[in-house]
């Protein structure tokens, strides 16, 4: 008897292990696929991360060709600079520049514009006339350019095939600045309202400072009862000169046209017109802030900042062809209230009155 109630309880023993629920290895298979989920979780953060920290590292170079000097492109690059922190990007940080000046030299274009390429810049930034647009876009048919605002219209360059539809590699702002020679007139004939005769200085060289004096400047002069004055300036060493022999065709104001060589003379021009007692209108601002009575024309700070966006959306993907060449969206009247008193000139307050700048 005792063997059958030893016998029947190892059976009894033996079916309560088999009743019991096999929890330990349900555990260990659950654990399993929970670490398999966190090592997933854990491998994709820190694939992200990586993915994430190679675009952060990334670093573009940014091309910029000027045809002026290092000192006279200060305003212009540090305006640019300024827009392009506020979209994210910080030279020495995420992009690099290369800065090339020509320093009035026309012919070092081409070569400048090459040394880019071949440094394989994301664009080229063309800080200065249809000289240095047309050099790059010969150098490059693949890098972007984007055009800051100097020159002449880019459609009737070439440079572009539509404002609105830019076609190629070239882009960017246009200034219009020959294009306002007849509102330069204006203004000036309503700051001086006995103006009649005006002297009209221009680069001979220039084909487009040309262009203004024989379309654009005689009509607005013929509606506003003036007559024009060209006169050439043939030797910028010699300018004192060719001045002198102007003033004693004794003119009532005086233009200056704008071009390379003009712009490099224009402090000279704007003091000869200060010892001439000449009203004069400028293409330029800086000449009213060497001595010159007025300027009018964009406002180039507010068109440099602009550029920023151009270099913003052509480093995400955008293609030049795509992005319409704007014109100035911001105009600046100028004038200089310490020439006007030395000159003895009193502009009209409803003149004064729509200026965006006095210097006194």
């Amino acid at each position: 008897m005792k063997q059958k109630s030893h016998a029947r309880y190892l059976r009894l023993q033996s079916d309560n292990q088999k009743s019991k629920p096999c929890t330990e290895p349900s555990r260990s298979i659950q654990d399993r696929k929970w670490l398999t989920v966190v090592a997933i979780v854990v491998a994709l953060t820190l694939s992200g991360a990586v993915v994430h920290a190679q675009q952060e590292k990334k670093v573009s170079r940014i091309g910029y060709l000027s045809d002026s000097a290092p000192a006279r492109e200060t305003a212009r690059s540090e305006a640019m600079g300024l827009a392009l922190r506020e979209l994210g990007y910080i030279e020495g940080n995420n992009i690099v520049m290369e800065y090339r000046y020509a320093a009035g030299k026309v012919d070092r274009a081409p070569e400048l514009a090459s040394e880019l390429v071949r440094l394989k810049v994301d664009i080229i930034l063309i800080a200065g006339g249809p000289t240095q647009s047309r050099a790059a876009k010969n150098a490059t048919t693949t890098i972007p350019i984007v055009m800051m605002g100097d020159g002449a219209d880019p459609v009737e360059t070439g440079l572009v095939e539509s404002l609105a539809r830019p076609g190629g590699n070239v882009t960017g702002i246009t200034l219009l600045n020959r294009e306002l020679g007849g509102k330069r007139l204006e203004l000036l004939k309503e700051a001086v309202p006995k103006l009649a005769r005006v002297a009209v200085l221009y680069d001979p060289a220039n084909s487009y400072n040309k262009r203004e004096l024989k379309e654009g400047l005689p009509v607005a002069a013929r509606s506003l009862g003036l007559t024009i004055q060209p006169w050439p300036i043939q030797d910028a060493n010699a300018l004192e000169k060719e001045l002198a022999a102007m003033g004693k065709q004794r003119p009532d104001g005086m233009y200056s046209t704008s071009s390379r060589q003009m712009i490099a003379i224009e402090r000279r021009i704007a003091e000869f017109a200060l010892k001439s007692g000449l009203p004069s209108v400028y293409a330029w601002r800086e000449a009213v802030e060497a001595g010159g009575l007025m300027y009018y024309g964009a406002d180039r700070a507010d068109s440099y900042r602009r550029v920023a966006y151009y270099v913003d959306k052509i480093l995400k993907g955008t293609k030049p062809a795509d992005l319409p060449v704007e014109q100035p969206k911001k105009f600046e009247l100028v004038f200089n209230l310490k020439t006007a008193k030395q000159i003895g000139l009193t502009i009209p307050p409803n003149v004064l009155a729509r200026a965006t700048k006095v210097i006194k």
